[in-house]
């Protein structure tokens, strides 16, 4: 299938690797360039704007970090909306807001072109695996149409309907979640540590009983470890993701009081520099609010560089 692949980050390079290992025909554009010339050994050819991306695809697939992005490669200045063909396929992958995808849908449908709206729940290495959860919906034909390339990216795909924008909050409810278990946790870390019981002890108990979950084991063994660097999903990001989710609830009168504490807890990490840093770092927070100090890395560097 002729592809267009927009937005080589840590997720989006994973994948766009995939499908040339599948024997897709790819056309890639980043905004640095550097990350998709690193595609052109494995078959790619790397495109200079997004429209050239975005020509002659049979499908266009977006992984780009927010609304903001979204919008300059889709509208103006990117307008790929000009240069898809019609009954092609904009396949977007992003975390966006459910106000976005609900333009998207209208401004594809007028140029007569298909919008399927497919986040995905996994870290860079579910992607470079092919194990991501994707959450897909849009018009049955155009997402019937994806699923070969789902089949290559992800271990299973949940269609939730002819609305794009379902899948869109769906994800962010998702993600509200995870960033709900990470805030809990710790919590609970910050609680165990004060009384002198080992962290990694205290997570394992918790993840091999009542907590199995991969979400617990995988932010757990983070936490105890308080490896929060290299990020594998950047606090920021997180951030952002809460206030869509609260835009979202307050959009449908959804009161999320949590989402309220845990969008204060990020926006104080990214101001006190964890920016950067995997979102498991909102325990580096509570760790701090109970007096136990940075993590080994700034422990042993003096302090953190910001």
């Amino acid at each position: 299938m002729r592809v267009g692949f927009i937005g080589l980050g840590n997720m989006g390079q994973a994948m766009a690797r995939n499908l040339l290992s599948a024997g897709h025909e790819l056309t890639v554009y980043n905004r640095s360039r550097t990350r998709a010339e690193e595609l052109q050994p494995a078959g790619a050819t790397v495109a200079s704007t997004p429209t050239e991306a975005a020509l002659g695809a049979e499908v266009l697939i977006t992984m780009v970090a927010d609304d903001g992005a979204l919008e300059a490669v889709t509208f103006e200045p990117g307008e790929v909306i000009r240069t898809l063909d019609r009954n092609s396929v904009h396949l977007s992958m992003s975390t966006i807001s459910a106000a976005l995808s609900r333009r998207l849908q209208a401004a594809h449908q007028k140029q007569g072109q298909f919008y399927v709206a497919a986040p995905v729940f996994g870290r860079p290495q579910a992607a470079a695996e092919g194990k991501l959860f994707i959450v897909a919906a849009g018009p049955g034909e155009a997402v019937e149409k994806c699923r070969p390339l789902f089949s290559v990216l992800g271990q299973r795909t949940f269609q939730v309907g002819d609305d794009p924008v379902a899948a869109n909050v769906l994800k962010l409810s998702g993600n509200f979640l995870i960033a709900s278990i990470i805030e809990s946790l710790g919590e609970s870390v910050a609680l165990v540590r004060k009384y002198g019981i080992d962290a990694k002890t205290y997570v394992e108990m918790l993840t091999s009983s009542l907590f199995t979950a991969p979400v617990f084991k995988t932010y757990g063994g983070l936490i105890a470890e308080e490896k929060y660097r290299p990020a594998g999903f950047r606090l920021r990001l997180g951030l952002k993701d809460i206030r869509l989710a609260l835009a979202a609830a307050e959009s449908a009168s959804v009161p999320m009081p949590v989402a309220s504490v845990i969008r204060d807890r990020a926006l104080a990490g990214v101001a006190n520099g964890l920016g950067d840093d995997d979102w498991s770092s909102l325990a580096q927070i509570a760790a701090e609010q109970a007096g136990l100090g940075r993590g080994p890395e700034e422990r042993a560097e003096g302090k953190r560089s910001r």
